[in-house]
């Protein structure tokens, strides 16, 4: 496993209580250490008590040295020069699984297509999480499930068993695209739903951006190849009602404190270190979406809001104004 912050620390619990030995490796070596001395990583993921068939490394080549599959648990936008350093380690015919939820500034790429590039595998090779997975609640061992995708059927299995238990249930899916769209567009349509309870706005106005939020990821991944019932199942729904509607979740949580009127330099401040993908993926899924001709109100205002300035309540205004038109438009 690949990086130790929240949701690579408990996917890592995960694999481990299902019976997989896993080395985590943490960019910062006190981590690493404490884990090792404590079995917790109290700055990221406190109180979950790690299993012992998990070590923690601060020594990339040590965490990945025969590994049947690497997790890659880093943000989206740092991925590529993570995979980068670690190229040369990488186990020849491993199974590579990215975590990270995202669409890369400047190439627009998704993360299987980011790991391909630097690692210079196969289609095939490559795996995606994606699903209602909040790391606390996980580490907490509260039941969710979740997706597995990789165009090789059977691959999917065998990562499938090896992350499968009393509390965390995958399911495989061939459809890598969509399941990349659907995880890398909630987190921005949760900062919306942020800014709305921040805002003051209740269930109603929730829904009606969680639904026209799945609207235009539909649209995206209909023209991207994505199956249209990807966004019907966990990695489309699933994650996106989780995202948007816990306080659990960073993307909400920091676009709640837009709403009440935090400049984003603010908002970063009050996370802690902590990452909200959907500040930086808005403007990529802003432009892959431009490049096709694919509208997405809600995500242009977003970015809109995080990098040119935009009040949230002059968004709200301006998608309430947009012209009438049918639902399934």
């Amino acid at each position: 496993m690949m990086g130790a912050g929240s949701w690579g620390t408990a996917f890592a619990k995960v694999l481990a209580d299902s019976g997989t030995d896993v080395v985590l490796w943490a960019r910062r070596a006190e981590v690493a250490e404490e884990v090792t001395r404590t079995r917790v990583n109290s700055g990221y993921l406190p109180g979950a008590v790690l299993p012992d068939n998990l070590s923690a490394t601060h020594d990339a080549e040590r965490a990945l040295a025969g590994a049947d599959a690497v997790v890659l648990g880093v943000p989206s936008q740092t991925l590529r020069a993570n995979l980068e350093r670690w190229r040369s380690a990488l186990p020849r015919g491993a199974t590579l699984v990215s975590l990270a939820k995202g669409v890369e500034l400047g190439t627009l790429k998704r993360m299987s297509e980011v790991v391909r590039e630097v690692a210079g595998v196969p289609e095939d090779h490559v795996a995606v999480v994606s699903g209602p997975n909040l790391a606390k609640e996980i580490a907490a061992g509260q039941p969710t499930a979740t997706v597995i995708a990789c165009t090789d059927h059977d691959r999917a299995v065998a990562f499938q068993h090896a992350c499968s238990n009393s509390y965390f249930r995958p399911y495989t899916n061939t459809d890598v695209v969509g399941c990349e769209l659907g995880g890398a567009c909630k987190n921005v349509i949760a900062l919306a739903c942020g800014m709305a309870a921040g805002l003051g706005f209740g269930d109603n106005t929730m829904a009606s951006i969680i639904t026209r939020g799945l609207a235009e990821t539909a649209r995206l991944g209909a023209a991207l190849g994505a199956d249209p019932l990807t966004f019907a199942g966990l990695a489309g729904l699933g994650d996106l009602v989780a995202t948007c509607a816990s306080p659990l979740s960073r993307n909400r949580s920091f676009g709640e404190r837009l709403g009440r009127g935090d400049t984003v330099a603010q908002a970063q401040e009050a996370a802690h270190g902590q990452v909200a993908e959907g500040v930086k993926s808005c403007s990529s899924i802003r432009e892959l979406a431009a490049r096709i001709g694919v509208d997405m109100p809600i995500t242009d205002g977003v970015h809109r809001v995080c990098h040119e300035g935009l009040d949230p309540r002059a968004l709200t205004a301006a998608l309430l104004e947009r012209e009438r038109k049918a639902e399934r438009q």
